[in-house]
C-alpha cells in the first residue's frame, strides 16, 4: 500500500516535468495534440481489445478456466484507464498493456505476482 501512495505522488510529478519539457521542445499546441491523440487512440484500442477479450471469455469452457482471458481483460482495463490519463509515462504503460504482443510478454510476471499474493494469503479465491 505504501508503494501505491508513492506512485500516486511521484508519477504525476514526473509526468508534469516531462510535459513541460515536451512543451518547451516541440511547443504547447503539438504537446496538447499529442496527449489528445494518445487518449483517442487508447480509447479505440481499449474498445477493440476489450471486445476480443470478451469474446474469449464467452467462448471459454470450464476446462480452460478463466485465467488467460481474465488476465487479458484486466490488462486491457488498466491499459485503457491509464491511457486516458494525460502523460507520456502512463501512455507508454497503457500501450504496453493494450498491445497483445507486449501484453503476452508481461503475463508471466503478472501470473507470478498473483501466485505469490495467493501463497501469502493476500488473495483468496472461492470456487463453487
Amino acid at each position: 500500500m505504501r508503494w501505491l501512495m508513492l506512485l500516486i505522488i511521484i508519477v504525476p510529478a514526473i509526468e508534469i516535468a516531462i510535459l513541460i519539457s515536451a512543451g518547451n521542445l516541440i511547443g504547447v499546441i503539438p504537446t496538447v495534440l499529442l496527449i489528445i491523440l494518445t487518449g483517442v487512440l487508447g480509447a479505440y484500442l481499449a474498445k477493440s481489445q476489450g471486445l476480443q477479450a470478451l469474446k474469449k471469455v464467452q467462448n471459454m469452457t470450464m476446462i480452460d478456466g478463466p485465467g488467460d482471458a481474465v488476465i487479458d481483460g484486466i490488462c486491457i482495463l488498466i491499459g485503457g484507464v491509464v491511457l486516458l490519463t494525460p502523460g507520456f509515462i502512463t501512455d507508454a504503460i497503457g500501450f504496453l498493456l493494450l498491445f497483445p504482443v507486449t501484453r503476452n510478454k508481461l503475463k508471466p510476471f503478472i501470473y507470478k505476482w498473483i501466485q505469490r499474493k495467493m501463497r501469502n494469503g493476500n488473495v483468496i479465491i472461492h470456487r463453487p
